[in-house]
C-alpha cells in the first residue's frame, strides 16, 4: 500500500511511459482509489504519522528507594497525548487524533526501568503539516520523540472536480475519510472510492462480499462512461 514498494515504486515508471507516449508531457489527470468506502467518494482523508517515543529514567532496586521509574515519565507524556486538543479543526475530516498504540518498558519485577518506550499514531488534517505537528509535539513533551517519516500528509480533491461532479450526479455523498490510503503519494487529484465498508480493515475476518464487488464495477462503468 504506501510503503516503499507500493505506488511509490510504480509512479516513476508510469510518468517515464506517459511522458514517451505523450510529446507535452503530460501527467495523468486523475485517480481513483478502490479502498473501501461504501462506495462512497472520500473527497479527503487524514494523513499519518508515527512517533517513536521514549521516557528515560534510572535502573534501581524496586524494594529500595532508588532509581527513576522511566514508566512514570512516561506516564505524563502518554496523558498529554490522551487529551491534548488541536486548535485547528477541519470542516470534512475533523481534529487531528493522536493514539497511543504500543507500550513497552521493564526486564523483571523488582527492577525499576530505565526506559519505557510508547507509539503514537497521529491522524494529521490538511491543517496542518507532519513537521508542523512534530514540532509542535517536541515542545509539549519531555521525553525523546522521533517521527518515523513525514511524507504521509493530509490529502483532497477539490469538490467541484469533474470526477467528483460525476459521482455526486450518481447520487454519491462526498465525505472525509479517517484512514489513510495510496492516495497520499499520488501528486496528482484522486478520491477514494471502493467496494466494501473500511470498519471491516485490520480485523480478524476481513472480507469483501461477491456482490459488494460486482456493483462496484457497475458503478465504476457509469462513472466511467461520460
Amino acid at each position: 500500500m504506501s510503503g516503499k514498494n507500493g505506488i511509490e515504486s510504480v509512479l516513476p515508471s508510469i510518468q517515464k511511459m506517459v511522458n514517451d507516449k505523450l510529446s507535452n508531457g503530460k501527467w495523468i489527470d486523475v485517480a481513483l482509489v478502490g479502498e473501501p468506502t461504501g462506495m462512497q467518494p472520500a473527497i479527503a482523508e487524514k494523513g499519518l504519522m508515527v512517533l517513536d517515543v521514549t521516557a528515560h529514567g534510572k535502573a534501581g532496586h524496586a524494594a529500595r528507594d532508588e532509581g527513576d521509574n522511566a514508566i512514570y515519565h512516561a506516564i505524563d507524556d502518554i496523558q498529554w497525548f490522551r487529551q491534548h486538543q488541536w486548535e485547528k479543526v477541519s470542516p470534512l475530516l475533523g481534529p487531528v487524533k493522536m493514539s497511543v498504540t504500543i507500550v513497552n518498558a521493564g526486564t523483571q519485577h523488582n527492577v525499576v526501568p530505565d526506559v519505557c518506550s510508547f507509539t503514537v499514531d497521529v491522524r494529521s488534517n490538511e491543517c496542518y503539516t507532519n513537521r508542523e505537528l512534530y514540532d509542535l509535539i517536541c515542545q509539549h513533551v519531555k521525553s525523546e520523540v522521533k517521527a518515523r517519516s513525514f511524507r504521509l500528509g493530509s490529502s483532497s480533491i477539490d469538490a467541484n472536480h469533474p470526477l467528483v461532479q460525476r459521482i455526486v450526479a450518481l447520487g454519491g455523498k462526498p465525505f472525509g475519510s479517517p484512514t489513510l490510503s495510496d492516495q497520499a503519494l499520488m501528486p496528482f487529484p484522486s478520491l477514494k472510492m471502493g467496494p466494501g465498508e473500511s470498519s471491516r480493515s485490520h480485523s480478524a475476518d476481513e472480507f469483501v462480499d461477491v456482490d459488494e464487488i460486482s456493483q462496484a464495477i457497475e458503478t465504476y462503468m457509469k462513472v466511467l462512461s461520460c
